[in-house]
């Protein structure tokens, strides 16, 4: 779900990536052809603050602060939580796992109507995060062989990538990974009304992959493949349709049998069409204009939740196995494993860490002690989950908010709220 802004006059809104973009802002998924720039600059996490009276209090298996006059690990995870839910965030929830233990904190409250409080480990819309387990998958096929990430779109999906400047005979594996294809953004065609009206009536219209592709192909590449860098949803719609092409099993199943099963994430979800999420969840809340009112969107808009590129429900604690075992080099040879690594530089943008870099399929963000961790972040209307690992994949901490404001001042706000909290929690842990 997308920020968008005019850069042209008398062309279409382009989109922009800044909150599933922009790393730390990077989550934002593209879209809204009909919305005016002024009313969505930015769609992110939800400006009224959550009633304080409600928050509940943290929960975990960290040790006390003692008489020290220090705060505890989970002292501290708490104020960083109670901080987001001051900036506007509705319903925050936060799992960081050392070799020492478990530490949870929650803040605000699951559910605007009954004052519930978030769920002890919900299931959650990961959104980009998904990109991720795509990733390993193609990096999986490179191991064995089947592929090489230099090869080209064209070779795996004839014909699929043409029209209006864009070529697959030109773009690799490599290019989809990393964002560096030039390749348009299919999201923008599928929002026609980015409203919570425009939400209620498009959100169970369904689209194939091919048909996503499509849609991206009717406009032009943003530049030639390798000379630039910008993030598309599309990339990854290709990369699922390269898995089924190389394997003849679809993206998701591939999935299942290479990563959830072997791992034993069995609360890691691939909900195709299903719009809706399993139980224990927080609702999900999404502010559609500046001051405007709170929206539920918990339910997913299928037009863009639905593919590769965002599809994945998980817990944080699956989410966090996810991502040790993958840098802990459970899931990809060494040689994959590096390739995954191979990060390449990043524009600084608003609310993004400076010096961040991508890699294939997951990013790397300075720590603020020195180091760095390893994670993608998603989003989807109302919904942000922003999951970090170190680089020994020894530590993982999956930080997850549950609205999304509609002005950018306030996004940007509780953006850097989020990576604050995840640089405070791995120094402190380091």
């Amino acid at each position: 779900m997308p920020i968008i802004r005019s850069t042209r006059t008398g062309r279409r809104p382009r989109t922009v990536r800044t909150i599933r973009t922009v790393r730390s802002i990077r989550t934002v998924r593209a879209g809204g052809r009909a919305a005016s720039a002024a009313s969505v600059t930015v769609l992110a996490l939800l400006a009224a603050l959550a009633p304080a009276h409600v928050s509940t209090a943290g929960t975990g298996t960290g040790g006390g602060g003692g008489n020290t006059g220090q705060p505890s690990p989970v002292q501290s995870l708490q104020r960083d939580a109670d901080a987001l839910r001051d900036a506007g965030v509705t319903g925050v929830s936060v799992r960081l796992e050392t070799p020492a233990g478990v530490r949870t904190v929650r803040s605000g409250v699951g559910n605007l109507r009954t004052g519930t409080p978030v769920p002890r480990d919900g299931y959650l819309r990961i959104g980009s995060t998904t990109k991720t387990y795509v990733a390993t998958v193609l990096l999986q096929l490179a191991g064995e062989g089947r592929l090489s990430l230099d090869d080209t779109v064209e070779q795996w999906l004839p014909e699929v990538v043409r029209g209006h400047g864009n070529d697959g005979r030109r773009i690799t594996l490599r290019h989809l990974l990393q964002h560096t294809s030039g390749l348009p953004e299919y999201v923008q065609d599928v929002v026609p009304d980015l409203s919570a009206a425009g939400y209620h009536e498009h959100r169970g219209t369904t689209y194939t992959s091919e048909q996503r592709v499509a849609f991206a192909m009717t406009h032009p590449p943003s530049f030639a493949p390798g000379a630039g860098w910008e993030y598309s949803n599309t990339n990854y719609i290709l990369a699922g349709l390269v898995i089924e092409a190389v394997t003849g099993r679809s993206w998701d199943r591939e999935v299942h049998a290479r990563i959830l099963r072997p791992l034993g994430l069995t609360r890691t979800v691939t909900p195709g069409d299903d719009p809706s999420l399993p139980r224990p969840h927080a609702r999900n809340y999404q502010q559609f204009e500046p001051a405007g009112p709170m929206t539920d969107t918990t339910l997913a808009y299928l037009p863009f939740d639905g593919d590769a590129d965002g599809s994945v429900l998980a817990t944080a604690a699956d989410t966090n196995a996810f991502f040790r075992a993958l840098l802990g080099g459970r899931l990809l040879a060494p040689a994959q494993l590096a390739e995954l690594r191979r990060t390449i530089a990043l524009p600084d943008r608003p609310g993004e860490v400076p010096g961040s870099r991508d890699g294939l399929g997951i990013f790397r963000t300075p720590l603020s002690c020195g180091g760095g961790y390893w994670g993608h972040s998603g989003s989807s209307f109302g919904a942000l989950a922003f999951p970090a690992v170190t680089d020994d994949g020894r530590t993982a901490i999956t930080v997850s908010a549950h609205s999304r404001p509609g002005d950018e001042e306030t996004a940007v706000r509780q953006l850097r709220g989020i990576t604050d909290l995840i640089d405070h929690a791995l120094c402190a842990t380091g």
